[in-house]
């Protein structure tokens, strides 16, 4: 960031800014936050300063999006990508009064069905988007269809549609070719140099210089693109984007060179038969409007996946870097258990002895570096090492951050000293219960769902022999093993129960004479060869639960069925790890890159051999299966571990007892290996798989036969699920990071765990982009098998409880100091719950986000014109709510009802509810105040604003399908 900071991004906005004073006729489109935060806080002057204010005033400076990121589409969470978008609104209201109105997202690629949605619901105007398959493209472009009114949402439909734009094949940049001339043209100011801008100014590449000699052919090349492009539109006005990746950083020479071209093809404008001006984005969506024609309305089909020529596919990206992608998802994760954890402690803790900046500024580490990973080329694994490891960086200090602002709060609520004893982890393998016997250890575990949880959390501990004690000093149901990963140390699962946004304590003492956990006992049977088994007769063992059976075959030690107990119905199934080998030679045929998926042909069985080991208790059996390239290997490649749980009496098990979780060791790989993991059934599915957009919506994915590349072009990416069905039944698949997934048979589902590849392609080579990637991924997998009305119900609120699992934190307390450590953030009853939803509800949003603007438009402007907007310290009475819907119209006869809730009651476990503003999705709006465009439709002939909720009336409010409402609440001072 620092170095293409120096290298190019300071310069764009300070010679941007500069330029655009020296000629009212100049305009300029800013995009992403991050860097403009950047410069205006380390860079510019104040006399910039004073510059972006007039400029904004007199839009002539645009900001679209306005997000830190142009996110990726593919393989986001919603919840993140509204993060990002808010972080970045939230600076530019903050900073300027003013709220982004149209997208730009010119980069991610292939466009998702959510992000029209999501923009709409921010206030935009219309949506921008380039990258969609190139086939599909050519055939938009020839019938004039690259405009459309879309409905992305099927249940909000025209409530929250957006007129969409989608750019013609030259896509954002500048097309450089000059037919008179062998050197590039447009680009005057060249391209960028790293790490340093070259002292003299001249950079490479600089284009041919615009004079009295060629400005005749200039413009006429200019011109003829633009004709070109005018056939491909329905009005007379083209979009004729100037500029490109890493542009405008010397823009004195860039502007005086248009500023040229400009007047001359205005001053023969007769000749040339059109007129030229710099223009915005808002300015040419107001053109386009203002012709009031009637759109088509496009559905909830997406444009993914994305290929730009028959052999280029890329769906590669969906599972590239596995590691920065689960990482950056347990990063958001811990984000959200931070965010209600503080709020909460605010609310009920106003004398705190914590500081409540700094609690905010550690905060704000994790909401920027959880911001800037969803850029296009972040959490995409598009990046070169150097960079992944910046992102890897900013997460794990912005989690290291947030785990210490949570510890502080317990025991800031417990008056204990914070001392060196004290230590807090989350989700950190290495780091569990010491086996020292006057320690009291203890392990504090957050529920950050707003309703009860029933799970098991995994602890890491260095005896055998432990007991497990609540708050009352009750024996809690626990389970200890032999652990899969490490020799030296066992895994302790213990049962938790715990109410919506609360925490409970647990004692873990290890024993000497009475023993309280259960033992998982291993047996382990013999390897067996996969390529022999047909010839014998089968042999099943069984594995079950109160909801499952699942039947593994002795002969080759895997998985043979799983009957669903209920309904008493068997589906045969069987995995298996399968690698896509790729080439690497350019100069061979098509190559797999960080972006790109190009098998060489159909994926191939890994392991001729597979060893079993079943280890049981009373709480859950866990099936550990190695798979080894043969027999007589000594070690294995791939491990599967397969955990089924069995609930005690007294428990709501229902959730835990109907999921079958499977963890995966993948690792290292191959060079040129893609690795699967393919899940075969005899499901009738006719080949359709089903996967979620963005973990907000479901899209139905038929298989599609294409002349070229039909494997990598039927890859999906798979955020949070994804499914297959026949009549009856349903396999449902649930995830922690994203993933590459597909349907290559009937009855089948595979999914795309780690990826390592190498190639000579010199661009890839040149900017590092080649996935040499080594690592060893532990993807998480969560099954669920039933009919289909019952999976319905289940997966939502399962993908939940996957993505936001408790928070657990270690602690020790040394021998003296025995005090007891309140069992919740309200110190009374061990089991309230101080906000609980409705099942078809999700808290989207609970937090304080410290804005300082008024919530009042005029008033905002008006402190900024008159520079007195609010200084110091952040804003901590305002709590940013949001509520989610989680259901489509009609998907469920009863949790896809609409739901009325009284958001004072909602909220009374955090006191007393004074205020509650409806905002837009970002909280820039008012919604009574948000007029978006209406876009003319065969169906809606009257142009119009389109207004697009019900707004509450005194905090009574009804919250429709797949609807996501935001608001302030302002609770009484305590």
């Amino acid at each position: 960031l620092q170095e293409s900071m120096h290298a190019y991004a300071a310069n764009v906005y300070t010679s941007v800014v500069e330029e655009l004073m020296k000629g009212n006729q100049r305009k300029f489109i800013a995009v992403e936050q991050e860097f403009f935060r950047l410069w205006w806080d380390a860079v510019a002057t104040d006399t910039h300063k004073r510059q972006v204010h007039q400029l904004l005033q007199e839009r002539r400076l645009e900001f679209v999006i306005g997000g830190q990121v142009m996110h990726d589409e593919a393989v986001t969470l919603i919840d993140d990508q509204i993060l990002q978008l808010t972080e970045g609104h939230g600076f530019l209201y903050e900073t300027f009064g003013i709220r982004p109105q149209f997208s730009w997202h010119v980069d991610p690629f292939g466009a998702s069905a959510t992000t029209p949605t999501l923009f709409a619901l921010a206030g935009f105007n219309a949506h921008l988007i380039s990258r969609i398959d190139y086939d599909l493209k050519a055939d938009m472009q020839k019938n004039k269809k690259l405009q459309f009114v879309w409905r992305g949402s099927p249940s909000l439909s025209e409530r929250q549609e957006i007129f969409t734009h989608v750019m013609d094949q030259y896509s954002y940049c500048t097309p450089s070719h000059i037919p008179f001339s062998n050197r590039s043209g447009f680009y005057w100011n060249g391209i960028a140099a790293f790490p340093d801008p070259p002292k003299d100014g001249v950079y490479p590449n600089m284009s041919l210089p615009v004079t009295d000699s060629n400005i005749h052919l200039y413009a006429q090349t200019m011109v003829a693109n633009i004709k070109e492009r005018a056939a491909w539109f329905r009005t007379s006005d083209v979009l004729w984007p100037w500029g490109c990746d890493k542009q405008f950083f010397n823009a004195s020479v860039q502007y005086s060179n248009m500023d040229l071209l400009l007047d001359y093809i205005n001053k023969h404008s007769d000749q040339f038969g059109v007129t030229v001006q710099y223009a915005t984005v808002g300015d040419y969506f107001q053109a386009v409007y203002s012709r009031n024609l009637t759109w088509e309305i496009r559905d909830s089909q997406d444009f993914l996946p994305y290929s730009t020529e028959p052999f280029q596919a890329w769906t590669g990206f969906y599972t590239s870097r596995s590691t920065l992608k689960g990482i950056a998802r347990r990063a958001s994760s811990l984000l959200y258990a931070g965010e209600s954890f503080f709020t909460q402690y605010v609310r009920k803790h106003p004398a705190s002895s914590i500081c409540k900046c700094k609690a905010l500024k550690q905060l704000q580490s994790l909401r920027w570096a959880v911001s800037e990973v969803q850029h296009h080329d972040g959490i995409t694994g598009t990046e070169s090492p150097k960079v992944k490891d910046m992102y890897m960086n900013n997460l794990m200090y912005g989690m290291f951050n947030v785990k210490k602002l949570m510890a502080s709060i317990i025991f800031d609520m417990n008056n204990a000293k914070n001392n060196g004893d004290v230590y807090s982890s989350v989700y950190n393998k290495d780091s569990g219960i010491s086996g020292a016997e006057d320690v009291d250890q203890y392990v504090v575990v957050y529920n950050p769902l707003s309703w009860n949880i029933t799970t098991f959390v995994r602890v890491s501990v260095s005896h055998l022999t432990m007991s497990v004690y609540d708050e009352l000093g009750r024996s809690v149901p626990a389970q200890v093993q032999s652990s899969a990963e490490s020799h030296s140390t066992y895994d302790l699962y213990i049962l938790v129960a715990i109410s919506g946004l609360s925490y409970r304590k647990y004692n873990v003492k290890p024993l000497n004479g009475k023993q309280s956990a259960f033992v998982g006992r291993s047996v382990k049977y013999k390897r067996k060869d996969v390529t022999l088994a047909d010839q014998q007769r089968r042999q099943l063992l069984p594995v079950v639960n109160n909801c499952y059976q699942v039947l593994f075959d002795q002969n080759t030690n895997l998985m043979h069925s799983i009957t669903e107990r209920e309904t008493n119905r068997t589906v045969q199934l069987t995995q298996e790890f399968l690698e896509y080998h790729v080439n690497a030679d350019v100069r061979k045929g098509p190559i797999s890159d960080n972006y790109l998926f190009a098998p060489n042909a159909s994926a191939v069985p890994v392991s001729k051999a597979v060893g079993l080991e079943v280890v049981s208790g009373n709480l859950m059996t866990e099936i550990r299966q190695y798979f080894y390239s043969n027999v007589t290997s000594r070690d294995y490649i791939y491990a599967v571990y397969t955990r089924m749980y069995m609930v005690p009496e007294g428990y709501d098990g229902r959730l835990l007892c109907h999921r079958i979780e499977q963890e995966y060791s993948v690792g290292p790989l191959e060079l040129n290996r893609e690795a699967v993991l393919r899940t075969s059934t005899n499901l009738n599915t006719r080949q359709l798989l089903y996967t979620d957009s963005n973990g907000y919506q479901i899209q139905k994915r038929p298989f599609k036969a294409h002349v070229n590349n039909t494997v990598a072009r039927n890859y999906y990416p798979m955020v949070q699920t994804a499914y297959i069905e026949d009549d009856t039944t349903r396999l449902m698949l649930l995830a922690e990071r994203a993933h590459g997934v597909s349907s290559q048979g009937n009855g089948q589902v595979e999914v795309m765990l780690h990826r390592r590849l190498w190639n000579n392609l010199q661009w890839d080579l040149n900017y590092n982009l080649t996935l040499n990637d080594s690592s060893v991924v532990r993807p998480v997998i969560w099954l669920i098998l039933g009919a289909k009305a019952f999976t319905n119900i289940l997966y939502r609120t399962s993908g939940l409880a996957l993505e936001h699992r408790p928070v657990v934190m270690f602690g020790a307390l040394a021998g003296g100091d025995k005090r007891k450590l309140p069992g919740q953030l309200q110190q009374n009853a061990v089991h309230s719950s101080p906000v609980t939803v409705p099942p078809n509800l999700h808290l989207q949003t609970l937090s304080i986000p410290g804005w300082r603007y008024s919530s009042n438009h005029a008033e905002q402007v008006h402190s900024i014109r008159m520079g007195k907007q609010k200084q110091g310290d952040a804003d901590f009475t305002r709590v940013l709510l949001r509520i989610r819907h989680l259901y489509e119209v009609g998907e469920d006869p009863v949790l896809s009802q609409p739901v009325t809730i009284n958001l004072k009651s909602l909220l009374k476990g955090l006191g007393s509810v004074m205020v509650v503003e409806e905002r837009s999705l970002t909280g820039t709006w008012d919604v009574n105040t948000l007029n978006r465009w209406k876009w003319k439709t065969a169906e809606y002939p009257s142009k119009g604003f389109s207004n697009g909720t019900e707004t509450s009336e005194n905090c009574i409010v009804t919250v429709h399908p797949k609807e996501i409402r935001t608001f302030f609440v302002y609770f009484q001072s305590q």
